[in-house]
């Protein structure tokens, strides 16, 4: 079955150091997450920085309500310029997100790069066409306005 690519690139007016404490910490996940998700921890973080090999286990409702466990492994990390969170347990039959932090002159470029399969082989297919792929546009789209929010918005110096 194949494989599909969510890639999305935004301008903060933020500095690196800032970006890299917001994202590299997974209690900041629930402020970018659209409400209707209903994102919540549930398990009591053993820190409150990512590293290689932790553990994030949450509730999130991404269809219909039903409420899902997910589970993620940070994959890699290299200090204020990239990691990965992978799905361990999870709606999708594979999920690998690449969080990407450049400097550039005024602020940061943030790119995400979604790699995901859905399940249940050519059902998923469809499911993909009919709405993941736009429910996907949908929640970055509502990340986007929220860490603008948070950070102000990127004017070309």
């Amino acid at each position: 079955m194949p494989f599909y690519q969510l890639v999305r690139s935004q301008r903060l007016a933020a500095n690196l150091d800032q970006m890299w404490d917001f994202i590299s910490s997974p209690v900041n996940l629930k402020e970018i997450t659209p409400p209707y998700m209903g994102f919540g921890l549930t398990h009591k973080l053993m820190s409150d920085k990512m590293y290689p090999g932790m553990i994030i286990t949450y509730r999130v409702s991404p269809v219909f309500g039903i409420k899902l466990t997910w589970v993620s492994e940070i994959t890699h990390i290299r200090e204020r310029e990239y990691f990965v969170d992978e799905q361990k347990v999870g709606p999708y039959k594979v999920w690998r997100h690449e969080h990407k932090l450049e400097p550039i002159a005024g602020g940061v470029l943030m790119t995400d790069i979604v790699t995901y399969q859905p399940p249940f082989g050519f059902i998923g297919v469809i499911a993909n066409i009919l709405f993941i792929k736009r429910q996907l546009k949908n929640i970055f789209d509502y990340r986007a306005i929220a860490l603008e929010k948070r950070f102000g918005k990127y004017i070309e110096p």
